[in-house]
């Protein structure tokens, strides 16, 4: 695909494809400016005539399971990320589809890790045709070398389920790892040897494919409780050895930094955090996965035990560092949209107030409201941002595609966004003029945080006047970028890009919001 064929510029001013895997597009228009019409989708119509009265939907392997859901060429397959680099399930599907003789299949995680990366064999068979999911590490490189035959097209969670929610991706059959699970399909994430915390990422494949499979290693007598996934939406059961390597659901992503240039950078924030007012009597927050987001939380902890200030909820990923806040009542209660380490994992397990949630109640922008906006200040990361508070989390300086969007876009929409990241990365700054890929637009973007000074958007103005006179070094983000640019000997050189479109950055009501190019060389 040309420069100029079949793209036409958004109100970003990006570049963006009209028709992506054969489906006609929406360029963006604009935060807030686009608005849905029409019906949510429906799966088709089932009878329990057509299901064992006893309940008992286990069938021997997973080939069976996928021939009685009618597998064919074309077919639209998901899954679900909650194992994160421990896995097993999506290698799994795909061998069995390879081994069936299907092709052309899309995948549809809702994100995948480099322990997938055994599936690049089968999109170079032609088994899989093309992914729509966040890509992490070498599936996110395969795109970005132009080797898949279709476009990669990558949504925030909360975009996930409004693409399914809205009919935009029809899932033919959903896949879904479930650490327990009874044999009529109730499941929950919540015990067994591979027990993930819960299975909200799979809660639109369950309730929207139309036909449901449940993987598990723990079959357990009727009923499975709690169950997170409903039996009703369930066709088939299948019982392998083992789902998943629970011990690698955490990952780099998930460990505190120690490097003395980010613990600057998260003490910084949370005094950010304190010094603007937000840090209150009933607040609330949302870090995320990342090491400095990880170090934020424990020294925002030790300041609200200093200040006598209790959380109304705080807002997950959890990790064993807001579990024990959890515990140690500075907040009333987690809301998890996924479990970060096995400390989050027993504590939904035994906590009530660690409550388990899901991207409609979290983060789906076509619904009548979600959980995002309500949060008074949420920590996030970026690989780049730009003069403007444009914002990058999908490619790196040299182009590549090497990450997912995640709840990154949704949780944008919080009270206040701040971005602590370092100003540079091995020598190359992360602050530019303009971002390789757009994926969080600037005027929802609050306040910047780097080991240099901490840059509050101008649209903000009431940050500024709140932090006005305090000891915090604000400043001009532009000063700050021209600081980093005399220490690393200059501007960054920008990626080289083919003119081929590789894949498509969708915002949240399903916009598009900017295009990723095949990188050169």
């Amino acid at each position: 695909m040309s420069a100029d064929k079949g793209l036409v510029e958004n109100a970003a001013g990006r570049l963006v494809p009209t028709v992506v895997n054969g489906k006609e597009q929406v360029p963006f228009a604009g935060v807030a400016k686009h608005k849905p019409s029409g019906a949510r989708a429906a799966p088709s119509l089932a009878s329990c005539a057509d299901f064992p009265a006893d309940g008992n939907k286990v069938v021997k392997d997973l080939k069976t399971a996928l021939k009685a859901a009618g597998l064919k060429d074309g077919m639209t397959i998901s899954t679900h990320h909650h194992l994160r680099n421990g896995d097993f399930v999506a290698n799994m599907v795909f061998d069995a589809v390879s081994e069936m003789g299907i092709k052309d299949t899309m995948w549809f995680p809702s994100a995948s890790f480099p322990c997938h990366s055994h599936n690049i064999q089968h999109l170079d068979s032609g088994v899989i045709h093309h992914i729509e999911g966040s890509m992490n590490g070498p599936l996110g490189e395969y795109c970005s070398r132009g080797k898949m035959r279709g476009l990669g097209v990558l949504r925030s969670h909360g975009g996930r389920y409004q693409a399914v929610q809205d009919g935009e991706v029809h899932i033919d059959i959903a896949v879904i790892a479930a650490p327990t699970s009874d044999a009529f399909g109730n499941s929950n994430g919540l015990t067994g040897p591979a027990a993930c915390g819960l299975l909200g990422f799979a809660l639109a494949d369950s309730q929207y494919a139309d036909k449901v499979i449940v993987i598990t290693d723990n079959l357990i007598p009727f009923p499975c409780i709690p169950w997170q996934i409903q039996g009703n939406y369930v066709d088939h059961v299948v019982v392998v050895d083992k789902i998943g390597d629970r011990e690698k659901i955490v990952s780099g992503t998930t460990k505190i930094t120690r490097s003395p240039d980010r613990l600057l950078i998260a003490e910084l924030t949370a005094r950010f955090v304190r010094e603007a007012g937000i840090m209150k009597d009933g607040f609330s927050f949302q870090g995320g996965a990342g090491g400095t987001a990880l170090a934020f939380a424990i020294y925002l902890r030790g300041m609200m035990k200093e200040a006598g200030v209790k959380a109304r909820f705080v807002r997950g990923g959890s990790t064993r560092y807001l579990v024990e806040m959890l515990e140690e009542g500075l907040t009333d209660y987690i809301l998890d949209g996924q479990t970060f380490d096995l400390e989050g994992v027993r504590s939904m397990g035994e906590n009530p107030g660690h409550v388990w949630t899901s991207p409609f109640t979290s983060y789906n922008y076509h619904g009548k409201g979600n959980f995002a906006s309500q949060v008074d200040a949420v920590v996030l990361g970026a690989t780049e941002v730009d003069v403007n508070f444009n914002a990058n989390v999908v490619t790196h300086s040299d182009g590549k595609l090497l990450h997912g969007i995640g709840g990154w876009q949704n949780c944008l929409f919080s009270r206040c966004t701040i971005l602590p990241i370092p100003s540079f990365r091995d020598r190359i700054p992360v602050l530019v003029d303009e971002v390789t890929t757009l994926c969080g637009p600037g005027e929802l973007i609050d306040v910047i945080v780097t080991e240099r000074g901490i840059a509050i958007n101008p649209l903000r103005k009431d940050l500024l006047d709140a932090v006005k006179g305090s000891d915090l070094p604000i400043r001009d983000i532009r000063d700050i970028k021209a600081d980093v640019e005399r220490i690393c000997g200059g501007a960054p050189q920008k990626p080289r890009f083919e003119d081929k479109v590789v894949a498509a950055i969708k915002w949240v009501d399903g916009t598009v919001i900017d295009s990723v190019r095949q990188i050169s060389g």
